[in-house]
């Protein structure tokens, strides 16, 4: 992105602020009042737009049972309706930096929620397996776009010392969303077909399409620049070769297969080559995702603990639907509702940290948040077939807490040391490590799952399942104790190191 804010809609250069001015009061409305109206417009629409895309995300986690039945397709085939989502969203994020610098704030939305509304309304209207997980995939692409781009976004209009303070709201639309979707879901499914999900979803993506249409500004500058499709390329086998191996590592009771083992071979590969790709590229000063990022010490903790606590929430929202519907006999409605408190909290709480961010930074909130995902985490492994659901419950809010505690510092921690023309990249970056992480550990902990449920029962599967998500999450105790204040280059600021 430029290091330069658009002229807004009456021609006059939006403000320009450095990380020591604005308000301080750490509330969006003070944010506002430093803000032109059509910045706060187009941010407002973003988040609009990202709650729909996010919303569609988790709205198929306590389908999958249904359609197992309705599609006649067994749980390895039905999972890759959200794992192949995520994958998609990991293959698609890394060429967002270049997209964002390449095309116009307004075209990049209307590309984004084109792809969306057209994917969810194939969706509505598959015959069959196939041709909804084209749907999936599609609409993926859409989701891929929109996040970096409402992050850059913010990024550019939003005054450094603010950030906290606005991440914090707009973790509400973030955190909202997903908590929303299995409950959405169970109340479409109690009623109506699966198709459903997706006919309710269109009107609204259809809406945001249109408010966009017409309300929507740009922000920075085009830039002219040249995709590396070797780069584009090395993207699939790379994150498509990690998550398919992981997704299969266990899918046999003898062991892993050899092409289990081929695809994560292929993966760590490919995944090299591209790094090195990059590396060489940016030499030239064109690289498809610049890996320069990395150079902030911070961004790279924060990265890392995001990729930790994006394992533990991916992996526990896919089986948490699963205890609840297979062990408790839970129905759709009922495990939605079951899940819906600790998503409010997560997204609740989002402002009040956000605000404590911008007072304390980010070791004390981040500390506590690892460490509360970690207690509730190995609680879950402790779950039996009589567990309580009130205590179920509890243990979720736990989780939700500890994970609002972790994303907003993290997120805010990462990218405010950046340039102003790494924001697009940082946020890429990010954004795909956070989808790869969350595939991961879907794919590991659901074939753990599957390789103990088969041989012991599906409570010694899902305990064995959490237990290996709670050794996961004590990397995340180790990178919070890292975690320190970051000053950084701000909206106007020069953009080097």
């Amino acid at each position: 992105m430029s290091t330069e804010v658009s002229p807004n809609a009456s021609g006059q250069p939006a403000p320009d602020q450095g990380p020591g001015e604005g308000i301080r009061q750490g509330t969006l409305p003070a944010a506002q009042e430093k803000m032109s109206r059509e910045s706060v417009t187009i941010i407002s629409t973003l988040l609009v737009a990202t709650f729909v895309v996010i919303l569609n995300e988790t709205i198929m986690n306590v389908a999958l049972q249904r359609l197992m039945v309705d599609l006649r397709v067994d749980a390895p085939t039905v999972q890759w309706l959200s794992t192949g989502f995520m994958l998609t969203m990991a293959v698609v994020i890394p060429t967002t930096g270049f997209i964002l610098q390449r095309l116009s704030t307004r075209a990049v939305f209307m590309l984004a929620m084109g792809l969306f509304a057209g994917g969810t309304a194939l969706a509505a209207v598959a015959p069959g397996f196939e041709v909804l997980l084209l749907a999936r995939i599609v609409q993926a692409g859409g989701t891929a776009i929109m996040l970096p781009l409402l992050m850059t976004t913010i990024l550019t209009l939003v005054p450094l010392a603010k950030r906290g303070a606005v991440m914090g709201n707009v973790s509400i639309a973030i955190s909202v969303a997903p908590a929303m979707g299995p409950t959405v879901s169970g109340l479409i499914l109690e009623h109506f077909t699966w198709r459903f999900m997706f006919v309710f979803v269109l009107p609204v993506a259809l809406a945001a399409l249109a408010i966009g249409a017409k309300y929507l500004t740009n922000v920075g500058e085009v830039e002219k620049g040249k995709l590396d499709v070797l780069s584009v390329v090395l993207t699939v086998p790379a994150f498509g070769g990690l998550v398919y191996g992981l997704s299969q590592i266990g899918g046999g009771q003898a062991g892993p297969g050899a092409g289990a083992i081929a695809a994560l071979v292929i993966g760590v590969a490919a995944l090299t080559v591209f790094v090195l790709r990059q590396v060489r590229l940016q030499k030239a000063a064109a690289p498809l995702l610049d890996l320069r990022a990395f150079n902030f010490r911070m961004f790279t903790v924060s990265v890392l603990l995001m990729v930790v606590a994006m394992m533990a929430l991916f992996g526990g929202v896919i089986l948490l639907p699963l205890y609840l519907q297979e062990v408790r006999g839970l129905g759709s409605l009922e495990t939605g509702l079951a899940l819906l408190p600790g998503g409010l909290a997560m997204g609740l709480l989002g402002p009040v940290i956000g605000r404590a961010f911008d007072k304390v930074g980010p070791l004390p909130l981040t500390v506590t948040g690892s460490i509360l995902m970690v207690a509730a985490l190995w609680q879950f492994s402790m779950l039996d077939a009589g567990t309580a659901v009130w205590w179920i419950i509890t243990l979720h809010v736990a989780l939700s807490f500890g994970l609002a505690l972790l994303f907003t510092p993290a997120f805010t921690t990462g990218l405010n040391p950046l340039p102003p023309h790494l924001y697009s990249h940082g946020s890429a970056i990010m954004s795909t490590t956070q989808q790869v992480a969350g595939a991961a550990g879907t794919a590991l902990l659901v074939s753990i799952f599957a390789v103990v449920s088969a041989a012991s029962g599906l409570v010694a599967g899902m305990s064995a399942a959490f237990m290996t998500a709670t050794v996961i999450a004590f990397a995340a105790v180790v990178l919070s104790a890292m975690m320190r204040k970051t000053e950084g280059a701000g909206p106007g600021h020069g953009a080097g190191h």
